[in-house]
Formats: structure tokens, C-alpha cells, sequence
């Protein structure tokens, strides 16, 4: 995630700033970390250059699928 683009990004639930933590980065291209909503106090991690600004139950929703075992398809 290139740093410009905090000045377009919003929270997608209140529309509210959000806080830029960085973890690992390479130049100017966030790889790592997370933006935080100080409003809703939410958190949207970056991973692998990339935000994930799903709102946090649908978020969760996928968390819990990727996670859950897949079943024996043989």
C-alpha cells in the first residue's frame, strides 16, 4: 500500500480518518501493519502490501472460514 493513499482512505463503517502503523515497509509501499479507526476503535490489517477494509464482522466471517477445516474430498 502506497503512503499517498492515506489521503483518500477512510474507515468503511463511520467514514472517520484512520491512523497509519507500520511493521515492515520498502520505500514508500507499506507491506506490513495496520490502520486504525480511533472512532470505532477498529483495526484493518495490511498484509503483503494490501488493506483488508472489509468491515469487521464480514472481516471476522472470512477469518473464520479460511480457519475452519476443509473437509476430506477424496
Amino acid at each position: 500500500m502506497r503512503r499517498d493513499l492515506m489521503d483518500i482512505l477512510a474507515c468503511p463503517v463511520c467514514k472517520n480518518e484512520l491512523t497509519l502503523h507500520v511493521d515492515r515497509e520498502d520505500d514508500d509501499e507499506v507491506l506490513e501493519g495496520s490502520l486504525h479507526c480511533a472512532t470505532c476503535d477498529e483495526t484493518y490489517p495490511i498484509g503483503d502490501g494490501i488493506p483488508n477494509l472489509l468491515p469487521p464482522d464480514l472481516r471476522r466471517e472470512m477469518e473464520a472460514e479460511t480457519a475452519a477445516p476443509q473437509g476430506d474430498n477424496s
